[in-house]
C-alpha cells in the first residue's frame, strides 16, 4: 500500500474523532483544483459511522477489524482502500489502545502491523498543561509505536491555544490544527450509538459545516502537507481472504431504514462467488425479485418500524414461497427479529413478523448484549457444516420470550452457532435453523479457516 494512509485516533471516546473525520472527508471531497480521491474506513465492529463517511465523501467507507478478521482480510481491505483513494483516513474505535478486553483488537496494534501513522484528536476541554502529560504518554506507551501528529479539539481561546501548543513543544510532535468548540454541530444519537446518516436531518448542512469548521483551522492543508512527508504505510503481501459462503446463486439483500447494518465486505465476497444481488425494500412491501434462490436479511432498526413491517403482506407473502420452494433465508440481529413471530416494541405492542423462526423479540423489557463472538456453526446450514469457524459481533438491546417446546421431528429446531467471547468464555448456543431457514442475533465478519 503506497497509498498516504492515517489513523485517526483518541485516547479516549467521545473525543470529537468522528466529527473531525466527517469534517475532513467533506473539506477535502469538495476542495477546488485538481479532484481527490479520498477514501474511509472505520477500526472495530460498526455500520453507522461508516455510512456518515460515505454521506461525507460520496464513496464507500471499509471495515478494519483487527479481532474479527483475518490478517488475509486486513490486508486485501487496504490494499483495496489505496487502490481506489488517493488518500485513506481511517478512523479509530473508542481510545488508541482500546478493544477486545484482551487487547488484540485495538487500533495501536492495526497501526503497527501495517505501518499505518496514527494522528491523535485530543480533548482539551477543561486541561492546559497538562494536555502535554497525556500526549507524552500516549506517545511513549508503546515504543513501537510513534504518533505522526496532533489535532487539538475544544480550544476555548486564543489564550488556551498558546498554552497548549507551548507546553507541548517539548515533545516535538506537529500539531495539525486547533479546532474551536463547537456546540451546534452534534449529531443526534439513540440506543445504538448516532441516529443513522439516512435518518438526520439536514445532513448535508451538518457536514458542509463541519468541513467549514476543519477548514477555518488550516486543517484540510497541513494534513496533505503532512502526507507528503510522512513515512509510507509498509507494502502489503495480499493474498485473498477466505470469504464468506454465498447463500445462493441470486441473493436478495434487504436494505432500507429497517435493515441497513450490511459490511460491503461480505457483499464482495458474494459477487467474487458468481452471485447475482438484487436490492429491496421490506418496508416498501416490495416482492422478492423473479428468480431469487435466497435472501439476506441484515441487522438495523425494524423496531422503530414495526408496524410497517408488519404490514408489508406482498413481502411476507413472498418470503413464505420461497420457504416453500426451498430457498435459503438467512437473518442477522434485525433481520433475525423480523423472521420471528412477532416483535413486541418499546410501547409492549406486539407486532406480527414473518413467523419462519420461533422467538418472539421483546424491546419493552431492554437488554444490553455486545461485544465479539467466536462462533462453530452447530448444524449445517448455507453458511456451511457443522463446525465450521467464523468471528462476528453481538450488539443489540433486545431480549426474547422462551422459544415454545416443539412436538415433532419435523419442527425441531437446531441451533445456528456455539458461541464464546473475545476472552474465550463459552457462551453457549445461539439463534436456529429450521430447514434452509436459519439466523441469530449475531452478525458475521470474517470466516476462520
Amino acid at each position: 500500500m503506497t497509498t498516504p494512509a492515517f489513523i485517526l485516533a483518541a485516547p479516549s471516546s467521545h473525543s470529537g474523532k468522528t466529527s473531525v473525520t466527517l469534517g475532513l472527508l467533506r473539506a477535502l471531497s469538495r476542495r477546488s483544483g485538481p479532484a481527490l480521491r479520498v477514501k474511509a474506513a472505520k477500526i472495530g465492529p460498526d455500520y453507522i459511522d461508516p455510512a456518515f463517511h460515505q454521506a461525507a465523501c460520496g464513496q464507500a467507507s471499509q471495515t478494519l477489524d483487527p479481532w474479527a478478521m483475518t490478517r488475509q482480510r486486513l490486508a486485501d481491505q487496504l490494499h483495496q482502500l489505496g487502490q481506489a483513494g488517493q488518500l485513506v483516513l481511517i478512523e479509530s474505535a473508542m481510545g488508541l489502545f482500546d478493544g477486545a478486553a484482551d487487547g488484540s483488537a485495538n487500533s495501536a496494534k492495526l497501526a503497527k502491523d501495517f505501518g499505518l501513522p496514527v494522528i491523535l484528536v485530543v480533548d482539551c476541554s477543561g486541561a492546559a498543561g497538562s494536555i502535554a502529560a497525556l500526549v507524552h504518554g500516549f506517545n511513549s506507551f508503546d515504543p513501537d509505536l510513534s504518533l505522526a501528529g496532533l489535532i487539538l479539539n475544544k480550544v476555548a481561546s486564543t489564550r488556551h491555544e498558546q498554552i497548549l501548543r507551548q507546553a507541548l513543544a517539548p515533545l516535538g510532535l506537529p500539531v495539525l490544527a486547533c479546532l474551536p468548540r463547537q456546540t451546534d454541530l452534534h449529531l443526534p444519537s439513540r440506543h445504538l450509538g448516532l441516529v443513522q446518516a439516512g435518518d438526520t436531518p439536514e445532513l448535508d448542512r451538518k457536514l458542509d459545516a463541519l468541513a467549514d469548521w476543519v477548514t477555518a483551522a488550516g486543517l484540510p492543508a497541513a494534513l496533505l502537507a503532512l502526507a507528503a512527508t510522512c513515512k509510507q504505510p509498509k507494502p502489503l503481501a495480499v493474498s485473498p481472504p477466505l470469504g464468506l459462503p454465498a447463500l445462493g446463486s441470486h441473493i436478495a439483500i434487504a436494505r432500507d431504514q429497517a435493515f441497513s447494518f450490511i459490511y460491503p465486505h461480505v457483499l464482495a465476497d458474494w459477487r467474487k462467488q458468481g452471485a447475482r444481488l438484487s436490492f429491496i425494500s421490506p418496508l416498501a412491501d416490495e416482492p422478492l425479485p423473479s428468480g431469487v434462490d435466497a435472501i439476506y436479511l441484515p441487522g438495523g432498526y425494524p423496531e422503530l418500524h414495526a408496524e410497517g413491517l408488519s404490514a408489508a403482506k406482498s413481502f411476507w407473502a413472498s418470503l413464505h414461497h420461497l420457504a416453500a420452494q426451498g430457498g435459503t433465508i438467512y437473518g442477522e440481529c434485525g433481520g433475525y427479529m423480523a423472521l420471528g413471530r412477532a416483535l413486541v416494541d418499546a410501547e409492549g405492542s406486539a407486532w406480527p413478523m414473518a413467523g419462519l423462526l420461533d422467538q418472539t423479540t421483546r424491546f419493552d423489557r431492554p437488554q444490553r448484549h455486545l461485544g465479539y463472538r467466536a462462533m462453530c456453526l452447530a448444524g449445517d446450514c448455507a453458511l456451511g457444516g457443522t463446525g465450521a469457524s467464523y468471528r462476528g459481533h453481538e450488539f443489540h438491546y433486545s431480549m426474547q420470550d422462551p422459544l415454545p417446546m416443539q412436538d415433532s421431528l419435523a419442527h425441531k429446531v437446531t441451533p445456528l452457532w456455539l458461541c464464546q467471547d473475545a476472552q474465550g468464555q463459552e457462551l453457549g448456543s445461539a439463534g436456529q435453523i429450521k430447514g434452509r431457514v436459519f439466523g441469530s442475533y449475531l452478525h458475521l465478519v470474517d470466516s476462520r479457516p
